[in-house]
């Protein structure tokens, strides 16, 4: 099999049946754990699983299902990435892989001490104490639209036991590999997901307006993974949002995944306006408030929200959480 190499990296046969790998050497400080968390959904995501330090991640491109490990080694200021894959779309996925881990994103602006010097401490501090964050971008559109979907008006309890089962019971097992943890599983394909019955959705805990958003984003699904090479976030979002029940907050969350966007705000999130103004204010605000205190850093948006984060800051809770709610009993 014949990897084409992405500028940074070198690949190589890989250890293992099938196998091929590849080293990509960031431009910069590190972190791969940090830069693909966000990916994760959830500590048991099948499609998604850590094991002895690396990651395993489950997906399929042009060429096929393949099997991704991914492992960082050296420091946080000489890191070199190591990847292996398997299964038909193995050569595909390596080729991704700077992409995916977030070669594209360019922190060169937000970086640089004029700019720094006219960002709020809170964020500098983020800055600082995660030098090698990126923004990831996998540009599988499906995949990221579905789980976004599964998020709405939930719990975040609620949505990764959804995902969960749904991929365990209708995806397939990703491809053969050493080592590779138990469960691993490639999300279903748009034919598979056309297949799920009306009482998988049900025991999944997913309601019908949910099922229902998924089905017709299936229904599109071609359209909606050529967005993948669409390059305007503003282009992206108006075709997103073309299919009813996907508003700005799910495609917002999408762009976040698929195409690393800089300045996707999660506008309609629950807990997200909140927390913004309690991290730059103090005192909580809605979402009009939070697009005003975040205007001056436009085109920057989600990197800021991201080192607000990165910054351990916790706004203070009140009251009790937001309980799950069952459908299956509905």
């Amino acid at each position: 099999m014949t990897v084409s190499v992405p500028k940074g990296a070198v690949a190589g046969p890989g250890s293992g049946s099938g196998a091929h790998s590849l080293v990509w050497e960031p431009d910069g400080p590190y972190n791969l754990a940090g830069t693909i968390g966000a990916l994760q959904c959830g500590a048991f995501d099948p499609s998604f699983l850590k094991d002895q330090g690396a990651a395993w991640l489950a997906f399929r491109n042009d060429d096929g299902a393949a099997t991704l490990r991914l492992e960082q080694r050296g420091s946080l200021r000489s890191a070199r990435i190591h990847a292996m894959a398997w299964g038909p779309g193995a050569a595909a996925a390596l080729q991704s892989v700077p992409t995916l881990l977030g070669a594209e994103d360019d922190w060169g602006h937000f970086d640089s001490p004029g700019y720094q010097a006219n960002l709020p401490e809170i964020a500098r501090k983020g800055r600082y104490l995660n030098p090698g964050l990126r923004l990831p971008s996998t540009g599988r559109m499906l995949d990221a639209v579905v789980r976004v979907i599964l998020e709405q008006k939930v719990t975040g309890i609620e949505a990764k036991r959804a995902w969960r089962w749904l991929l365990t019971r209708h995806g397939d097992t990703a491809p053969q590999a050493p080592g590779a943890p138990k469960g691993l599983r490639v999300p279903p394909t748009p034919a598979q997901w056309r297949r799920v019955p009306s009482w998988d959705w049900h025991r999944a805990g997913v309601d019908a307006h949910r099922a229902d958003t998924i089905m017709r984003a299936v229904a599109m699904a071609s359209g909606v993974e050529r967005l993948a090479r669409v390059r305007s976030s503003a282009e992206v979002t108006t075709a997103l949002r073309s299919v009813p029940g996907i508003g700005v907050w799910t495609a917002a969350e999408v762009l976040q995944r698929t195409h690393g966007c800089p300045d996707s705000i999660s506008v309609g999130d629950y807990h997200l306006a909140a927390y913004v103004g309690a991290a730059l204010t103090g005192q909580r605000t809605d979402d009009a408030g939070m697009l005003q205190l975040l205007k001056p850093w436009a085109g920057d948006r989600q990197r800021v929200v991201r080192m607000l984060y990165a910054s351990g800051f916790r706004k203070p809770t009140y009251g009790p959480r937001l309980a799950p709610e069952d459908h299956r009993h509905r």
